[in-house]
C-alpha cells in the first residue's frame, strides 16, 4: 500500500473550503483532518507533499473534448496521448470525448474505434459520450446497450446538414429513448438549414474571410435552436444539456425554460469568456485561429454568460476541445472560410482562465471549482469518484498555486498544435502539482505521467437533475 499525505494547503470543493490534509491510500482519499491537529500530525507516509500557501483542489473535469476527431478533410491535431498529457499540465484529470456514429454505420462501431484510439494511450481517466449521426430503429435500440455500459450520453446535431445533422423527428425520438432509459441528449443548437443558406449567400458575394464564419452563424439561429430543442425536450420528458452556449439569446432561453422547473442544462466555453469577435476579424488570414461553432460572439455577449454562471443558468464549463494546427489545416480554408476546419485549443487552458476570472472577481473559488469539476461530474454520473475530495473518492488532486503568474502562449504549452487562442494573455494561478488517481503525473515543470495511466470509466445516469 502507497501512502501520500497533502499538508498545510486550503482544500476547496464545491461546498466548502477548509485547511485540512489530506490522506490518500493507492489510488483513493480516505481521510481528510485538519492540517495540524493531531490526528493529521498522526498520519505516517510514503510521499508527503506540501501545500502550503496553496490551494488543493479536485481535478478538473472537462467534459468536451475531440481528440482525433476526423473533421473537414482533416482530423484534430492532438491525439489522446498528446491531448491528455496537456490536459494533465493544465489541473484537468479527466476528459469525456465523443465517440462518433457515422452514417450508416451502429453506435458500436463509432464506439469500437473510439475504445481503439483511446485505449493505452490516454495520461489521464477518460469517458465517452456518443455522437449520433444516424437515427434508426436499430441505433436507438442502441441507446439502452450503451447506457447499460456506462456511456449515458447522446449528442445530436442540429447543424452540419449531410455530416451529423438530425431534423426535428429524429432528434424527438433520441429524446423520447433517453427519456426512457436515462440518457442525457446533448444538442448542438444552431439552425444549420439556415446557416446553409447564408453560407451560401456570403460567399457567392465574395464574403470569403473567416469573419463572416460568425456572421453566417447569427445569434438569433442559435437561440432558435435552442428554444426549438427545449421545446421538443419537454414533449419527450427528457432532460436536455445543450452544449458551447455562446450568445446572450440563448442564455435567455435556458433560464427561461429553468424558470419553468425543466430539467434543461447550459454549457459554455473559455473562448465564448475571453474572445470575442473581435479576433475572428484579426487582418489577414489570422482569424482563421478563432473559427469554432458556436461562433465567438461581439464582446457584450460576456457579460451575459458570467451572468448566466452565476446564477447557474449555466452550469459547466467545458473546453470543446478541437484543435487544428494553423498551418496546413485551418489554411485549408484560406479563400473559403466555410472550409476553415471548425475548433479550437483549450483543454490546458481552462483551469487557469477559469482561475484568472476568481482573480477578477467574477466568480467565487468554490464556484471555479464547481462548473470546472464538480458539476461536469454530477452531470455525466462521475460523482463523488470525480469532482470532489472526500474519502473514497478517487485521489485526482491538484495542488494549485494561485500567486504564480504565467503569459499562455504556443511557445509553453503542451497541446499539440502551432498556435495558442489565448497567445500572450498573463494569468495569475497555475497546478504545480497534479495527481491523477493517486499517482503525481504534474510535478513543478516536471511531467510524470505515462500513456495508459488513465483509464476508461463507465458513468452512471445524470446526478444533476432537478
Amino acid at each position: 500500500m502507497t501512502r501520500t499525505v497533502i499538508r498545510g494547503g486550503l482544500v476547496i470543493t464545491a461546498a466548502e473550503e477548509t485547511a485540512a490534509d489530506v490522506l490518500i491510500e493507492n489510488e483513493q482519499v480516505v481521510a481528510l483532518a485538519a492540517s495540524g491537529s493531531q490526528l493529521a500530525e498522526g498520519w505516517s507516509a510514503d510521499r508527503v507533499i506540501d501545500a502550503s500557501g496553496k490551494y488543493v483542489i479536485p481535478g478538473g473535469v472537462d467534459a468536451h473534448t475531440h481528440m482525433e476527431l476526423p473533421f473537414g478533410g482533416t482530423a484534430s491535431s492532438d491525439t489522446f496521448e498528446t491531448g491528455t498529457r496537456a490536459a494533465a499540465w493544465g489541473g484537468t484529470t479527466t476528459i469525456v470525448d465523443f465517440a462518433v456514429q457515422s452514417v450508416g454505420h451502429s453506435l458500436r462501431e463509432g464506439l469500437d474505434a473510439w475504445h481503439a484510439k483511446a485505449e493505452g494511450n490516454c495520461a489521464v481517466d477518460y469517458a465517452f459520450h456518443m455522437i449520433m449521426s444516424d437515427v434508426t430503429e436499430n441505433s436507438l435500440k442502441e441507446m439502452d446497450l450503451l447506457v447499460d455500459e456506462g456511456v449515458t450520453s447522446f449528442k445530436l446535431f442540429m447543424a452540419y446538414p449531410g455530416v451529423f445533422y438530425s431534423d426535428d423527428g429524429k432528434i424527438l425520438r433520441a429524446m423520447q429513448q433517453g427519456a426512457d432509459n436515462g440518457g442525457l441528449v446533448m444538442m448542438h443548437a444552431e439552425n444549420g438549414i439556415a446557416i446553409d443558406v447564408l453560407v451560401e449567400q456570403a460567399l457567392a458575394s465574395g464574403r470569403t474571410d473567416p469573419r463572416y464564419h460568425g456572421e453566417v452563424r447569427h445569434e438569433l439561429l442559435e437561440a432558435e435552436a435552442t428554444h426549438r430543442a427545449i421545446r421538443l425536450a419537454e414533449v419527450a420528458g427528457s432532460p436536455l444539456y445543450v452544449v458551447h452556449v455562446s450568445a446572450a439569446s440563448a442564455v435567455a432561453e435556458l433560464a427561461a425554460a429553468r424558470d419553468r422547473g425543466l430539467n434543461v442544462f447550459g454549457e459554455t466555453c473559455p473562448q465564448y469568456l475571453f474572445l470575442s469577435t473581435d479576433n475572428l476579424a484579426e487582418p489577414g488570414f489570422e482569424g482563421a485561429k478563432y473559427v469554432c461553432s458556436t461562433p465567438l460572439r461581439p464582446e457584450e455577449h460576456q457579460a451575459a454568460l458570467w451572468r448566466g454562471l452565476r446564477t447557474n443558468d449555466l452550469q459547466v464549463v467545458s473546453t470543446d476541445h478541437c484543435p487544428f494546427c494553423f498551418s496546413g489545416q485551418k489554411e485549408l480554408g484560406r479563400g473559403d472560410f466555410s472550409k476553415i476546419p471548425n475548433g479550437l485549443p483549450g483543454v490546458e487552458n481552462r483551469m487557469d482562465l477559469l482561475h484568472q476570472a476568481v482573480v477578477d472577481g467574477r466568480i467565487t473559488r468554490r464556484r471555479w471549482v464547481e462548473i470546472a469539476s464538480a458539476t461536469p461530474a454530477r452531470m455525466f454520473g462521475l460523482y463523488p469518484r470525480k469532482g470532489t475530495i472526500a474519502p473514497g473518492a478517487d485521489a485526482d488532486i491538484v495542488v494549485y498555486d494561485p500567486d504564480a503568474t504565467q503569459t499562455l502562449s504556443a511557445a509553453t504549452h503542451h497541446m499539440n498544435v502551432d498556435y495558442s487562442a489565448y497567445e500572450g494573455l498573463r494569468v495569475r494561478g497555475k497546478a504545480v502539482t497534479v495527481l491523477s488517481r493517486g499517482t503525481v503525473v504534474v510535478d513543478g515543470d516536471s511531467y510524470l505521467g505515462r500513456p495508459g495511466h488513465g483509464r476508461f470509466q463507465t458513468r452512471d445516469t445524470c446526478q444533476y437533475l432537478i
